[in-house]
């Protein structure tokens, strides 16, 4: 109509212009708007407030903040004084995309200009207020509006209590939602949405619950923002079923779910350890006609990393790029903790050291999953030169991180690099927690520091940290380690009094303990008690330790009847089992049952190693059968197992003595220094005793002075063997003196020991 006046030769004046601007202000491009009020001086129609009303209007419509701002400003050199509605068109234009702060100057100028702020003018510099994150000037401006005698409506609660949200004042926001029935304003989906939103964002996922179910209430449908929201409520607190349950009633509800509400029901199932579920709903969205965004890859990856599922995680990482979505940090750690806990650490690395080429900084939890990664690997180097290059790159370690390194020391056996780094910890700020002390007491437990490990333990109570039973297994095998039997058992009977319930571990680390410490009885008793009393299992290990410690208090029926009662108990029986076994039946005098041992273990499909063979030497030596033990010894080689151990020669030389195959012992000791075996006082004592038995006094006492030499002291079977010798070659009359004196009053000791 505009087009057809000057056809009509009917000249537009200001109100056509006006109308004609105003109408495409609401529903046409803004650039139309635009052009017709800049044609206005060529046509001599000389712009009102009106026009210029319409025209910012129509710029703020089409998000042109700065055009509109510039018409508004130009006004007074037209002399064309602002009204209410222009300085509120500006300060909207402002508000939808300029800065708060000049929304915020434009409402604070009307008022020297001589004009009232309506609802309007309010409503858009609450709104600006919100989008600039700043809560409490948008209430000091809602709480403003009754003084200026101004009815909040709507807009102005909705718009306040969306400042809220954002500001994470979750209380403040509720407080406006439940004033509105008093104020006689019907609260809309709006003000549920964003009262649930600020909910959602700081407060309890049962609030944002409850003003959900109560909208059918108050007549109000609930919209994709309503479910969404709640959905994300009820995944922060880890309600899984109720987010999958209000998920499922938005799609009943033909409300279309989108990338948001997805995404939130993923985290949801992540959350609550639903992997599979998780998965089924990512898969689902294309079929919804939804593109996953980084954010529902990320939930995805997260509840597969959640899940041990790191093929899945892995394959979800990869598939992004397909998608043409740039992982984030996120997505990175995600991938590198779940490759971390499929124990693939050179796959976790390897995703680490490409963060840089992808223009991502590593964080402090793709360090500590990378970290964790090494450690489990058993790469502490790495893991330790991950550690230093966080600090290098100012990521500042957490907890997690130092103990993620103390534990790649631990199970490397570096256990003064993993007491260094605990240290260092109160100095960097770092509250250390039960798993950081755990590792570095494991670590003094490898090392064989049980005094450290026990220290550590008992300092966990001033640093306000409860053991755990990890902590109490710890502490008590480094006792065990230590030969601490009683500060071990001490312990042990610690943990109910802790509330601690001990389990297999516990009863293992004890049990050894006594064996270590030579109490049999002990063990036999904890071990009785592990499925009588606290109902646990006993395992491979508490069945080896077990017999052990008979084998030590020379209990062989005991030690083959507890051998013999593990496949009964399904437990396999190892190679620690049958030495055990053998080595009781060693100890007894049962050569014959030692050798039915060790030829059963080839059966059992468990290959002898260098014990099982020392021991069945020992049993023949000491069941006086020399062939056998030398035959076992001669055998070794050939079944792949060095026989170049002090061990095995004592045996094999013991048993040589006994059988009176001094030639033998002799040669065996001989071949000793040439096969790179050192001889200790045994092989001394048993090589003299086979010269002393074969009648070969010179030989014997010249082992015997060779003793010094080779830097080991002659015990008291040292001496009553070189006596002997001599005795038997009625030598002492020759001897120098220097020789025969230490040897007399040797022979005083001994028989004073003997009576």
């Amino acid at each position: 109509m505009f087009h057809a006046m000057p056809e009509a030769r009917i000249s537009p004046d200001v109100i056509s212009y006006s109308a004609t601007i105003s109408a495409c202000e609401k529903g046409g491009p803004w650039q139309q708007a635009l052009s017709l009020f800049q044609a206005m001086p060529e046509a001599r129609s000389s712009a009102n407030v009106i026009s210029y009303s319409a025209a910012i209007s129509a710029c703020k419509k089409g998000g042109q903040w700065q055009l509109a701002l510039r018409l508004f400003q130009a006004m007074p050199e037209a002399r064309i004084s602002p009204d209410v509605i222009s300085c509120n068109a500006a300060i909207s234009a402002s508000e939808k995309g300029g800065p708060w702060q000049q929304a915020l100057s434009l409402f604070h100028a009307m008022p020297e200009a001589r004009i009232s702020p309506d609802v309007i003018s309010y409503n858009a510099a609450i709104s600006a207020c919100k989008k600039g994150g700043q809560w409490q000037q948008a209430l000091s401006l809602f709480q403003a509006m009754p003084e200026a005698r101004i009815s909040a409506n709507v807009i102005s609660y909705n718009a306040a209590i969306s400042a809220c949200e954002k500001g994470g004042q979750w209380q403040q926001a509720l407080r406006l939602l439940q004033a509105m029935p008093e104020a006689k304003i019907s609260a809309n989906v709006i003000s549920y949405s964003a009262t649930i939103s600020a909910c959602e964002k700081g407060g309890p996922w049962q609030q944002a619950l409850s003003l959900f179910q109560a909208m059918p209430e108050a007549r109000i449908r609930p919209d994709i923002i309503s479910y969404s929201a709640t959905i994300s409520a009820c995944e922060k607190g880890g309600q899984w079923e109720e987010a999958l349950s209000l998920f499922q009633a938005m799609l009943r509800a033909r409300s279309s779910a989108n990338v948001i509400s997805y995404s939130a029901t993923i985290s949801a199932c992540e959350k609550g350890g639903q992997w599979q579920l998780a998965l089924r709903l990512f898969h689902a969205m294309p079929e919804a006609r939804i593109s996953p965004d980084v954010i529902s890859y990320n939930a995805a990856i997260s509840a597969c990393e959640k899940g041990g599922q790191w093929e899945q995680a892995l394959s979800l990482f990869h598939a992004m790029f397909e998608a043409r979505i740039s992982p984030d940090v996120i997505s990175y750690s995600a991938t590198i903790s779940a490759c971390e806990k499929g124990s693939q650490w050179q796959q976790a690395l390897s995703l680490f050291e490409a963060m840089p080429e992808a223009r991502i900084r590593g964080n402090a939890i793709s360090y500590s999953a990378t970290i964790s990664a090494c450690e489990k690997g058993g790469s502490w180097q790495q893991a330790l030169s991950l550690f230093q290059a966080m600090l290098e790159a100012r990521i500042s370690p957490d907890v997690i991180s130092y103990s993620a390194t103390i534990s790649a020391c631990e199970k490397c056996g570096q256990w003064q690099q993993a007491l260094s780094l605990f240290q260092r910890m109160p100095t960097a700020r770092i509250s250390a927690n039960v798993i950081s002390y755990n590792a570095v007491i494991s670590a003094c437990e490898k090392g064989g520091q049980w005094q450290l490990a026990l220290s550590l333990f008992q300092a966990m109570p001033a640093a306000r940290i409860s053991p755990d039973v990890v902590s109490y297994n710890a502490v008590s095998s480094a006792c065990e380690k230590g030969g601490q039997c009683e500060q071990a058992l001490r312990l042990f009977h610690a943990m109910p009094t802790a509330g601690i319930s001990a389990n297999v571990i516990s009863n293992n680390a004890v049990i050894s303990a006594c064996e270590k410490g030579g109490q049999w009885q002990l063990a036999q008793s904890l071990f009785q008690a592990m499925p009588a009393e606290v109902r646990i299992r006993p395992d491979v290990i508490s069945h080896n330790a077990v017999i052990s410690a008979c084998e030590k208090g020379s209990q062989w029926q005991q030690a083959l009847s507890l051998f013999q009662a593990m496949p009964e108990a399904r437990n396999s029986l190892d190679v620690i089992s049958y030495n055990g076994a053998i080595s009781a039946c060693e100890k007894g005098g049962q050569w014959e049952q030692a050798l039915s041992l060790f030829q059963a273990m080839p059966g059992a499909r468990i290959g002898p190693d260098v014990i099982s063979y020392s021991a069945t030497i020992s049993a023949f030596e000491k069941g006086g059968q020399w062939e056998q033990a030398l035959s076992f010894f001669h055998a070794m080689p050939e079944a792949k197992i060095s026989p170049y151990v002090t061990i095995s020669f004592n045996a094999a030389i013991s048993a040589c003595e006994k059988g009176g195959q001094w030639e033998q012992a002799l040669a065996l000791f001989q071949a000793m220094p040439k096969a790179k075996v050192s001889p200790d006082v045994i092989s001394y004592n048993a090589a003299i005793s086979a010269c002393e038995k074969g009648g070969q006094w010179e030989q014997g006492l010249a082992l015997f002075q060779a003793m010094p030499k080779a830097k080991i002291s002659p015990d008291v079977i040292s001496y009553s063997a070189a006596i002997s010798a001599c005795e038997k070659g009625e030598r002492f009359r020759q001897m120098s003196l220097a020789t025969m004196l230490p040897l007399v009053h040797m022979r005083r000791v001994v028989n004073e020991k003997r009576h």
